[in-house]
């Protein structure tokens, strides 16, 4: 099976919801949901008046060479999370999707520890945050 990028849009074909956005605009937090959940127009209504983004970290198959955070062997994103940002939390989180994700098959561990606090629609993101995020070239897509 493909490897699953953890900051996947919830509009990517084979998009999963694995974690629901909880915490507060300053320091959100991922909670990590027991069983991905198929992304449907359904549940994407039920987030409303808010994106599904804003409210459940997705994942889908990694778009590999088509992803603006891929370098054509190693998730950039992740690499600059890993480096730029402090971990969230002591121990990594129980994840449905880790036997799977692209992140921890490149980063291991250290991608975890900092997973919980990576959400897709930020209100109040620190520098280092706004960095780790940023893509050093644009590809076809952002993951």
């Amino acid at each position: 099976m493909d490897a699953l990028c953890p900051s996947a849009s919830a509009d990517a074909a084979g998009a999963r919801a694995f974690g629901l956005v909880g915490g507060d605009a300053d320091r959100p937090r991922v909670a990590y949901l027991a069983e991905p959940v198929p992304v449907t127009e359904d549940l994407k209504r039920a987030a409303a008046p808010v994106t599904l983004e804003e409210v459940a970290r997705t994942s889908a198959p990694c778009g590999g060479n088509a992803c603006r955070h891929y370098d054509g062997a190693d998730c950039t994103l992740v690499r600059r999370i890993v480096s730029l940002l402090d971990p969230a939390v002591a121990r990594p989180p129980a994840c449905s999707i880790r036997g799977q994700c692209r992140w921890w098959a490149q980063e291991g561990k250290a991608a975890c520890l900092r997973c919980p606090q990576i959400v897709t629609q930020s209100m109040n993101e620190t520098r280092a945050y706004q960095a780790a995020m940023t893509p050093p070239s644009q590809g076809a897509f952002a993951c």
